[in-house]
């Protein structure tokens, strides 16, 4: 008698997707890619805050993480305030419901353990934690892959972090702060691994044919008004930062230096509208990329970049482009250290323009030396994941009694 055919393993992927940030949405195509490398027959769907988006672009069913669409919009009357309740409440039991249909859940990468910028406990902290806890009661395993972490001061947001980190049956960090933060925030961090950004994984476009004549300049740019603790100055800090971006932008322009203006989310949108508008010039040009395979060719193609979105950071130092980091937290200095750029960062809430240009032209002359040095980092970082995902196979999909031959067949190869 044949036995009945084993089925497919059932993986749900987790995380603000599809609402138009890159870095996000590059994370979920990292996983994506592994698993359908070495486990081609799961069924993956995703719970995320732009479900359509998400299928539209992935090709994989998705729910809407919250039961009131008006979730990150500011309730003001009190009609909307008792939607938002209601609404958390109702998200108890669709969190619950999703997650038990799964095996395995995987939160990929994405800064979920951090309030770097500005965040409200109830929002996707609460998420998180009603995520992880499902996972706790109805034995799915919830994974935090490669994600980033940073010590909270606010207690609740502190509180639904730190639980949903316990909670969590498999934890990995994009540098070796994020797992210090956790453990200052009372986590067991013991047996959890440090690995790069799931977006190095990605494959990275061919390289542009050099030039011996100074080339473009590629400007990430940033709706930038500081953190959780900096909202009393937040549009002191935009401005500060905006006026010392024109600056440098117009500079550039003076010396013939062609600049290309990138986003990383949607948002960005009104930060280069105001240089454009500031910064009269043919030689001022705005891309209008859709995902990190954009922006990757968009940096390829350029000299040098200067940045601020974490993400737009990662995908200059994998292609290779020198880059130089207006840093906004930790992690910023952490990855451009990691990949041998840390002399090459300015702080975003105190951008000083003409420092700025000082470092900018110390980067450019140092610039064949560096690629070099990224080219060997990347290669590092490449090892680093396929480890990662051996070790996510083995640490959740054996766990659940599913795996493929093929992801077998690799763990066993020398």
């Amino acid at each position: 008698m044949t036995s009945a055919p084993e089925r497919p393993v059932r993986v749900g992927v987790f995380g603000l997707l599809g609402s138009g940030n890159l870095g996000n949405d590059g994370s979920l195509e990292a996983v994506l890619g592994y698993l359908r490398a070495d486990h081609p027959d799961a069924a993956v769907d995703a719970f995320c805050g732009g479900p359509e988006a998400v299928t539209a672009r992935f090709g994989i069913p998705a729910t809407r993480m919250h039961w009131n669409r008006a979730e990150y919009r500011t309730a003001s009357r009190v009609s909307s305030i008792a939607s938002k309740g209601l609404g958390k409440f109702v998200d108890i039991f669709r969190t619950a419901a999703w997650v038990r249909r799964h095996d395995v859940v995987i939160v990929p990468g994405m800064g979920v353990l951090e309030a770097t910028l500005p965040l409200r406990p109830w929002g996707f902290p609460y998420s998180l934690f009603l995520l992880c806890a499902s996972g706790r009661l109805t034995r799915t395993r919830v994974a935090l892959v490669s994600v980033g972490a940073a010590e909270i001061r606010n207690r609740p947001t502190r509180a639904l972090v730190r639980w949903s980190g316990r909670l969590a049956a498999y934890r990995s960090y994009r540098d070796a702060q994020s797992r210090d933060a956790m453990r200052a925030m009372g986590v067991d961090t013991a047996r959890d691994e440090v690995y790069p950004d799931l977006a190095f994984s990605l494959p990275s476009p061919p390289p542009s044919a050099p030039s011996d004549a100074p080339g473009t300049v590629c400007v990430g740019v940033m709706d930038f008004h500081g953190g959780n603790d900096d909202r009393a100055r937040a549009d002191e800090i935009y401005r500060r930062y905006l006026d010392g971006t024109i600056r440098f932008v117009r500079t550039l322009v003076e010396e013939g230096r062609p600049v290309r203006l990138l986003t990383g989310d949607q948002c960005d949108a009104s930060v280069v509208a105001a240089i454009l508008d500031a910064v009269d010039s043919p030689l001022v040009t705005a891309a209008e990329p859709t995902s990190l395979a954009d922006l990757m060719k968009e940096m390829t193609a350029a000299d040098t970049v200067v940045a601020v979105r974490y993400h737009n950071l990662i995908c200059a130092l994998k292609t290779g482009t020198p880059v130089l980091a207006l840093s906004y937290a930790a992690k910023s200095d952490a990855l451009m250290d990691r990949m041998g750029l840390g002399a090459y960062c300015h702080p975003a809430r105190e951008v000083d323009a003409d420092r700025l240009l000082e470092q900018f032209r110390a980067l450019e002359k140092r610039s064949p030396e560096l690629r070099q040095t990224l080219a060997e980092r990347n290669l590092a970082a490449a090892r680093q994941l396929r480890d990662q995902f051996g070790s996510l196979t083995a640490a959740v999909f054996l766990a659940t009694g599913h795996t493929h031959a093929h992801a077998d067949a690799r763990q066993e190869s020398p």
